[in-house]
């Protein structure tokens, strides 16, 4: 089919069909076509072909007509052969930059399947967008598994924030550090990983995504810490060396120098005769030796301190057993309270270190030297305290061995006589060493026997009767004391039961029983107090209960609420040492109180100090406005006597009409007061 002529371009026309002519007619054809091409690639970019006259598709039917130009310049032969050419070139590079991309990736994913490290992308919010394969060969989470948590997931509580804070670092910056962090392993461990981060920016240079490099470096941390361990420990038996005994020593030399109040002590073991069982049984058999003596020497810490722990991360408040060299061990006791602390530990360090043991079939038998220095002697360095144990320890050995021997010769009798002191109260029960002495309470205007003080005394089979005063603070640092004042309320609610159907005094015979605070504080005391009255068949308001002044005003509201429980049982209460102490006026009125026992300080001087008259004075005209009785404790002369009687007071008790006296002549007391008034009741008649 060939285009009407009306149809063709301007310049163009239909050969005539000749032979001739038909030559002609394929060489236009020809042109034609290129004309075509070039027009609808330079309409691609908005260029119009010369002389093509808005020829479009539209203008050629389905078969192209047959026609040649009549004329066409060569410069457009020339660039339609440049753009033919730019056009090939473009396509090219393009085809040439997808295979550069294609082994790119091909490439990163070769590296990123077979890298020990793993590789992560995320984005600006800490998506994941990307987890190379080494996430499921090292912390054995697989892609899938990973891409349905958060970045943060695995990471370790404690290490999340500096992660955030690194990544913010680098999304404000663009630049990312390296930093080490924990990560949870699939099956719970923890691993330990180094990671480094890159940043990818966007076209408007802000950055979009993070490229986090992770290696596990857990082996390497452990191997680290293990040789900083072995820098601080001993080899053979795991105990820090001397080095990180002396790095506690200075902290608690330092420690003891800002607070005068805090003690602690220096031991220095030496194993007594070491040498022999090396040389004769052999270095192996001395080494099995220094490791049990080792772990005896742990054991016999007090169970609140702890042989030091790895990487010399230790609590202030434990005990560091250390090893010197050779046979040589070192403890540093911590927040001690008294000398005898440390002779304790001692002790027991050579009771323990001289039981027999057996290596490789072997019996072996040792014993150690102690020597012990305290931190009172206000040494000029640390230093100081471990030479002065090595030198106590010297002459423990050159004394025979197998003992312990304080710095402080006047500080070790101290320490001996306190451990001694404990040991004979432990079997004081045991022997019936303890005895109740009886102090008469009287009436002061006819000096009548209205009552009795119970108090301790201690029947030593050496030294005889010992007040209450030189072991009350040994027995209650023992435990003791609660057991000792119950054993002391049973004992006196049963005598002074005994004297009341005896001597007709049901109502009118008292008998006071000191409370410390211990005791007063234990939960079982209000039912021992019941069980008491109920068993020994006292009359219950006779029993008096007397706490000090301070005891009571140390927490008001429990006192109170204690108080009112033993009025229920139906004791009564007393106050005593009042005078001295603390107390508030408006508690004194809300407590259950029925005696307040006038200090015997205040009575020793009314006579001479007038501050302490006026005192007393006050003191009996409150008690007779709260409707309180009062006792004057301490009356030890006639003056005392008459002048108390001035003030009104009514009670009191002290060396003038009795000392405390033991239960046989306290009712000699008794038996003579009854005859007087038989006579006198005799006498009236």
């Amino acid at each position: 089919m060939y285009c009407p002529e009306d149809r063709l371009p301007a310049g163009y026309k239909l050969a005539p069909a000749t032979h001739g002519g038909a030559a002609r007619r394929h060489s236009q054809a020809m042109s034609l076509k290129l004309h075509l091409v070039g027009s609808l690639l330079l309409s691609a970019r908005g260029l119009t072909w010369p002389n093509a006259g808005g020829l479009t598709l539209a203008h050629f039917p389905s078969k192209l007509a047959v026609w040649v130009p009549i004329e066409i310049e060569p410069w457009v032969v020339g660039l339609l052969c440049i753009l033919l050419g730019l056009l090939a070139y473009q396509q090219w590079r393009i085809h040439k930059i997808q295979k550069i991309s294609e082994k790119r990736e091909e490439l990163f994913r070769i590296v990123a399947l077979n890298a020990a490290d793993m590789i992560a992308v995320v984005d600006a919010k800490g998506r994941r967008l990307y987890n190379s394969p080494a996430y499921q060969k090292v912390l054995g989470y697989s892609s899938e598994e990973l891409e349905g948590t958060s970045s943060f997931e695995q990471i370790h509580p404690d290490d999340r924030y500096k992660v955030l804070e690194a990544a913010r670092e680098a999304r404000d910056t663009g630049v990312g550090k390296s930093l080490q962090y924990r990560m949870k392993h699939k099956n719970g461990q923890w691993r330990v990983l180094e990671s480094t981060a890159s940043t990818i920016r966007n076209a408007a240079g802000q950055v979009e995504k993070l490229v986090i490099v992770n290696r596990d470096i857990t082996d390497r941390k452990l191997a680290e810490e293990q040789l900083e361990h072995n820098s601080f420990h001993d080899g053979l038996t795991g105990l820090p060396n001397r080095r990180l005994f002396l790095d506690r020593l200075e902290h608690s030399f330092a420690r003891a120098r800002r607070n005068t109040d805090y003690q602690y002590a220096v031991l220095f073991v030496d194993v007594d005769g070491f040498k022999v069982v090396n040389d004769t049984m052999g270095a192996a058999v001395g080494d099995r030796v220094i490791v049990e003596i080792a772990r005896r020497l742990a054991a016999c810490l007090r169970h609140d301190d702890t042989v030091a722990r790895p990487r010399g991360k230790l609590p202030v408040s434990d005990a560091v057993l250390s090893r010197l060299g050779g046979d040589e061990f070192t403890i540093l006791l911590e927040a001690i309270t008294d000398p005898s602390d440390a002779m304790r530990v001692a002790n027991r360090i050579l009771a323990s270190v001289a039981k027999p043991f057996s290596v490789e079939g072997r019996g072996v038998s040792a014993s150690a030297s102690v020597g012990i220095s305290l931190s009172l002697a206000l040494p000029d360095r640390a230093e100081d305290l471990l030479r002065d144990a090595e030198v106590a320890m010297r002459r423990a050995k050159a004394l025979g061995g197998s003992r312990c021997e304080l710095y402080d010769t006047g500080m070790h009798s101290r320490a001996e006589d306190r451990l001694k002191l404990e040991k004979e109260l432990r079997t004081a029960f045991d022997r019936n060493e303890f005895r109740v002495y009886y102090q008469p309470i009287v009436q002061l205007e006819t000096k009548r026997i209205t009552g009795f003080e119970a108090l301790l005394r201690w029947h030593h089979p050496e030294q005889g009767v010992v007040s209450p005063y030189k072991f009350i603070e040994a027995a209650e640092d023992m435990g003791l004391l609660v057991s000792i004042g119950q054993w002391v309320i049973w004992q006196a609610c049963r005598q002074v039961c005994a004297w009341q159907s005896r001597y007709q005094m049901a109502g009118t015979l008292s008998i006071t029983l000191n409370l410390s605070d211990k005791q007063f504080a234990n939960k079982n005391l209000v039912s021992d107090v019941r069980s008491a009255i109920q068993e020994t068949g006292i009359v219950a308001e006779s029993v008096v209960l007397e706490i000090t002044e301070d005891v009571a005003m140390a927490d008001p509201k429990l006192a109170m609420n204690l108080m009112s429980q033993l009025k229920h049982v139906g004791a009564r209460i007393s106050i005593d040492d009042f005078g001295i102490g603390a107390s508030s006026l408006s508690w004194l009125r809300r407590f259950p109180i029925d005696v307040l026992k006038i200090d015997r300080s205040l009575v020793s001087n009314i006579t001479t100090d007038r501050a302490n008259h006026d005192i007393v004075q006050l003191i009996i005209t409150m008690a007779a406005s709260l409707n309180r009785k009062v006792i004057a404790e301490g009356i030890e002369t006639s003056t005392h006597l008459e002048r108390i009687k001035a003030l009104g007071c009514e009670l009191g008790q002290g060396y003038f009409f009795s000392q405390p006296v033991e239960a046989e002549k306290a009712e000699e007391l008794l038996r003579q007061q009854a005859a007087r008034s038989r006579s006198n009741a005799a006498g009236g008649r």
